[in-house]
């Protein structure tokens, strides 16, 4: 399974419902779910390169700031703001993590894990 994704097979994030998690991450990204179960869900991008977003069930409920988060870059041409809109219509939420005025927006995904929207290239 990880043959082809270079020296970082997989970025690991533990959740309480990987399905949610893999609806939202594969429709933000519009990365192909692998597969899916209620203990695990398994993502990559859908050109199939690069390490694979892993989401595995736990118990615990996340309630201390991530200690390593995911930036997102729009397309180039897309707008950034508009980028953000779109997540939050998946389902994001606006974060303030103590970034003050920064060029990008952070927001959390579904579960409170933080993630960035860059500008665009």
């Amino acid at each position: 399974m990880y043959q082809d994704t270079g020296p970082i097979a997989a970025v690991v994030v533990d959740c309480t419902d990987p399905r949610a998690m893999a609806r939202f991450w594969g429709e933000a990204m519009d990365w192909t779910v692998h597969e899916v179960t209620d203990e695990y869900a398994r993502l990559r991008s859908a050109r199939g390169v690069g390490p694979y977003l892993e989401f595995v069930r736990t118990p615990d409920v996340k309630t201390v700031r991530n200690r390593v988060h995911l930036d997102l870059r729009p397309y180039p041409g897309d707008d950034q703001a508009a980028e953000a809109d779109r997540l939050r219509a998946l389902g994001a939420t606006d974060i303030d993590i103590g970034q003050g005025d920064v060029p990008w927006t952070v927001l959390a995904d579904p579960e409170g894990n933080e993630f960035c929207v860059l500008t665009p290239m």
